[in-house]
């Protein structure tokens, strides 16, 4: 499936759909993908994205003054899984969004759009019952969040119903870039580890190649956000390319060098 991690350490590239416009986002996945992401998570912008930081609270704003909806970010998921057919695709997004579309209608449209997981950022596992129903039903992957401060029983139980992969948040705290990673990050890998074999990517804070090339230590994957909703805010005219730049700076942390170089 398309979630798996081909390399290590893999990239999860995050960019919030409709920021500047739904156009553009086309172009910044797909530059992405060029450069070498290798999973896409299409945030769903909302209006009150309370685990996001500034940056991507800003993006979202933008983006919703253009109207950009659930069902508009699944039709881009489509169209970039025409273009890109072996790169992960997940919709990251907030429970609201898909309980106005309806859960069972919003399964369906995702897997035939070609979506491979989805990581519902404020759903606590406990309360997943119906969501995770839907999800197997319509062969997609679940993706959760574990946090540094989850009590062992419930990274157990985390580990157990996600599917692809496990988030690990590097940090307590809003998304956004960081001048290190924080030292949790290690710490939490270590413990997920004991109670599951999926890959396990850590987020929240990943700003620089350095920084991911030191979550390639311990973990499978990184996964960037607000530094790649930042790049498109200062980039305003040459968004994808700018995020193709530095995604492929990025990605040539996780080729050996004489990979890189071709």
């Amino acid at each position: 499936m398309p979630l798996t991690f081909y390399k290590k350490p893999a990239l999860v590239v995050y960019v919030t759909c409709g920021d500047p416009d739904l156009a553009t986002t086309r172009g910044i996945v797909l530059a992405a993908i060029d450069a070498g992401a290798d999973v896409i998570e299409l945030g769903v912008p909302f209006s009150d994205p309370v685990a996001d930081g500034p940056v991507i609270q800003r993006a979202s704003e933008r983006a919703l003054k253009h109207g950009t909806s659930l069902a508009q970010v699944l039709t881009l998921a489509a169209e970039v899984r025409e273009r890109a057919q072996s790169t992960g695709l997940i919709v990251f997004s907030y429970l609201n969004p898909i309980l106005r579309m309806g859960m069972e209608k919003f399964c369906v449209v995702a897997r035939h759009a070609g979506v491979d997981g989805v990581l519902v950022t404020d759903l606590p596992v406990e309360e997943a019952g119906e969501y995770l129903r839907e999800m197997k039903t319509n062969d997609l992957a679940p993706v959760f969040l574990a946090a540094p401060t989850s009590p062992d029983a419930r990274l157990k139980r985390i580990a157990e119903v996600s599917r692809g992969f496990v988030y690990a948040v590097s940090r307590t705290g809003v998304t956004g870039a960081r001048q290190q990673v924080a030292k949790d990050a290690q710490k939490l890998v270590r413990r997920l580890r004991r109670v599951t074999k999926l890959p396990i990517a850590v987020g929240f804070g990943i700003s620089t190649a350095e920084q991911f090339a030191e979550v390639a230590k311990y973990a499978d994957a990184a996964v960037v956000g607000s530094a790649i909703v930042e790049t498109v805010e200062r980039n305003r005219g040459r968004e994808a390319a700018a995020v193709g730049e530095f995604v492929s700076d990025l990605a040539a942390v996780s080729c050996p060098p004489s990979v890189a170089a071709k």
